[in-house]
């Protein structure tokens, strides 16, 4: 029986492979970019506010920040009590064009120690957890020239 792919958060990226995009939001006055998206209203508080749509954010860029997860995070998180703790790399990527910094997972395999502030990163589909019936999907950071 093959499990149902849906995303964990709902609206925030769409595609596959190479299409694989965030999804934001940009104000039609002031050009701001937000993720996750906005869509009641501008929060750049600079502006009057305008119209937002949606945008597709750059696949690619600059490793702004890095950490490892060295503890157990609280739901919605999803992982077995009775497993041990496999830590993970946390990645904050800074998007130039959009001059927004967005954080996530790195790929499964990369450490902190495989990563270096700089580096470029791309964001790739992945995986938050699966059960019997549903794989739940994310998206990972990748940082390119780095194998895993």
């Amino acid at each position: 029986m093959s499990r149902t792919r849906t995303p964990a958060v709902d609206g925030w990226f769409t595609g596959e492979g190479d299409g694989f995009r965030l999804l934001g939001t940009r104000c039609t006055a002031c050009a701001s970019v937000f993720f996750p998206r906005e869509d009641a209203h501008c929060r750049n508080p600079g502006c009057a506010g305008g119209d937002l749509e949606e945008v597709q954010l750059s696949r690619r860029g600059r490793i702004w920040s890095y950490t490892d997860s060295r503890y157990r995070p609280p739901s919605p998180y999803v992982s077995d009590p009775e497993l041990p703790w496999e830590p993970y790399a946390l990645i904050a990527v800074e998007l130039e064009p959009e001059r927004i910094v967005v954080l996530g997972q790195a790929v499964p395999g990369i450490t902190v120690a495989d990563l270096a502030v700089g580096m470029e990163a791309e964001i790739v589909p992945g995986v938050l957890s699966e059960d019997a019936e549903t794989t739940w999907t994310t998206w990972h950071w990748r940082p390119t020239g780095v194998a895993a």
